[in-house]
């Protein structure tokens, strides 16, 4: 019922259900979406087996489309149902909503398309809402600024990163040359990346005394810039966790101000719920 005591029109009980997550409905809707989503997801990983696909294709296919049209379905009655139909396709979720039942129709063109419907799993960061996680919500804003305080640095550095394996690659052909594997310069940047990130895939490895003893400082290096943009970023998530802390308000009393270090509330004592 309404505030004026009329009955709730389709509308608005669609809206209940679909966007709420207190009412009993609501609740079960979310859960049968949940588990919609995790079966779908699990038949496309299932399909790419090679020995499954070939045994099953008519189960795969059919699957695939009912999925299909329940979430398309159910993106067509979140944009009915939305008050604000504009705000609910531009946003995070409704662009995330759109572009999980987009693979099936792509396949239509172009086939193997249908492989991406695996981005339905980015569906499930619903559950923070619906399990009201929001402890975990605040912690992923605080990640965000600090990944956001460390862009400029992370630039720098990847700029350095990127010169210095152009230069290695190139020196590393100079020394090695096509008949060791280092066939152009190119490929030699692909070796000095591998190289230098630690990876080491060993399908291309310097056989000279000289290109050895170069390839070992490449790899030295390599320990020390990846502990670069480690520090960089625990840097700034300590400074974000501070300013989150400081101007974090108490859910008990709604009291803020509260010092960077502090843990617990000022006014009242309650547990501010970040863990520095």
């Amino acid at each position: 019922m309404t505030n004026q005591g009329a009955p709730l029109s389709w509308k608005e009980k669609f809206h209940i259900i679909i966007f709420g997550h207190d009412t009993v409905g609501g609740k079960m809707f979310d859960i049968m979406l949940l588990i919609a989503i995790l079966a779908s997801v699990l038949t496309v990983v299932l399909e790419s087996v090679q020995a499954l696909r070939a045994q099953y294709t008519t189960f795969f296919f059919w699957s695939e489309w009912v999925f299909t049209g329940l979430f398309s379905a159910e993106y067509l009655l979140r944009i009915y149902c939305a008050k604000d139909r504009k705000k609910y396709i531009f946003s995070f979720f409704g662009i995330i909503d759109a572009i999980s039942v987009l693979p099936s129709f792509i396949d239509i063109i172009f086939g193997g398309a249908h492989y991406m419907m695996v981005v339905r799993v980015l569906r499930m960061l619903r559950i923070f809402r619906i399990l009201k996680l929001s402890r975990y919500l605040s912690e992923a804003d605080v990640l965000g600024r600090a990944l956001l305080a460390s862009r400029p640095k992370i630039i720098v550095f990847l700029g350095t990163v990127l010169t210095a394996v152009v230069v290695i690659g190139a020196i590393m052909y100079i020394i090695e040359g096509p008949e060791h594997g280092f066939i152009d310069i190119p490929k030699s940047i692909y070796w000095a990346i591998v190289t230098l990130t630690t990876v080491g895939y060993g399908d291309i490895a310097p056989a000279t005394p000289l290109g050895q003893a170069f390839a070992c400082l490449v790899m030295i290096m390599g320990y020390g810039i990846i502990a670069v943009p480690t520090g960089i970023v625990s840097v700034e998530l300590h400074q974000a966790a501070f300013k989150a802390v400081k101007g974090l308000r108490c859910a008990e009393c709604g009291g803020m101000d509260h010092t960077p270090d502090a843990r617990f509330c000022k006014h009242c004592g309650n547990f501010l719920g970040l863990e520095l």
